[in-house]
């Protein structure tokens, strides 16, 4: 029995005897089946090849990040607070020298995923701190694909969890979409981490909003609207894209005018 990971998007399932015929993630219209056909790995052929690497992103704030890159390429966040640290996303690498090395940072207190794509493994990083939390939103409760205790499905509008963090049902990408908010971030500034149920563009001023990022599909007017009236409530001045780009200053204002200009250039 092992727990096959998806080359395609990363994603860890159940443990089985053969690899899974297909991945439900890849073969939804929000991602893809690469020309070479669906193909598996493992968590021990992975680390042969790859490592992670801990980025010191700002005060309290750690990228984790897998070289070479593997799947989609997105990065997790580990946000360091007095109560206990949040793994904000997931990686599909998880080993020894990366769990020691979040040890020495604090360890992790509890796992919060933006949406399906980045799961990941997140089971085996929730077992490797003990059987921690994974706060997963509950309309995306289907694209599960490794079943754990561990699992914890929130709903509504939002979740509140330890020292001043939020987690915020967006919807748009995926119908649990969600991002999370660090009241103490940036300096007290507020920060908004997004996956990409908002985009931070390579501009590094700008925010994206697709329902399909590879396949190129946009998202629908009303799902612009309802993200940005979601998080209007809540202040940020900074805000953290899955893949390394930051908006510095103004996330807030660039969030309305990203919006704006989405809007008019889809004729809406």
């Amino acid at each position: 029995m092992q727990s096959f990971l998806c080359v395609a998007c990363g994603t860890q399932f159940a443990p089985t005897l053969n690899a899974p015929a297909s991945c439900p993630i890849c073969t939804d219209e929000r991602q893809f089946v690469p020309r070479q056909g669906q193909r598996w790995t493992t968590m021990p052929e992975l680390h042969r090849h790859c490592e992670n690497e801990l980025l010191r992103v700002d005060e309290g704030l750690f990228a984790v990040v897998t070289r070479p890159q593997f799947a989609i390429g997105q990065r997790a966040y580990l946000v360091q607070t007095a109560e206990g640290n949040v793994l904000w996303d997931c990686l599909s690498l998880v080993d020894a020298d990366t769990i020691s090395t979040l040890w020495a940072h604090g360890g992790v207190s509890a796992i919060a995923i933006s949406h399906p794509h980045y799961y990941a493994s997140m089971a085996a990083w929730s077992q490797a701190f003990g059987g921690v939390p994974i706060y997963l939103h509950a309309e995306d409760k289907t694209w599960v694909q490794h079943v754990n205790p561990a699992i914890e499905f929130w709903d509504g509008a939002s979740k509140s969890l330890p020292c001043g963090l939020t987690l915020i049902h967006c919807g748009g990408h995926f119908s649990g979409g969600t991002v999370l908010h660090w009241a103490g971030g940036a300096g007290g500034r507020g920060a908004l981490l997004t996956g990409d149920v908002l985009q931070v563009c390579p501009d590094r001023k700008s925010f994206g909003f697709m329902y399909s990022y590879p396949n190129y599909i946009p998202l629908a007017p009303d799902a612009v609207r309802g993200i940005v009236d979601k998080v209007d409530g809540y202040g940020f001045d900074i805000a953290y894209g899955a893949f390394g780009s930051v908006i510095e200053v103004d996330a807030k204002g660039a969030l309305h005018r990203s919006a704006a200009r989405y809007l008019r250039a889809i004729g809406s």
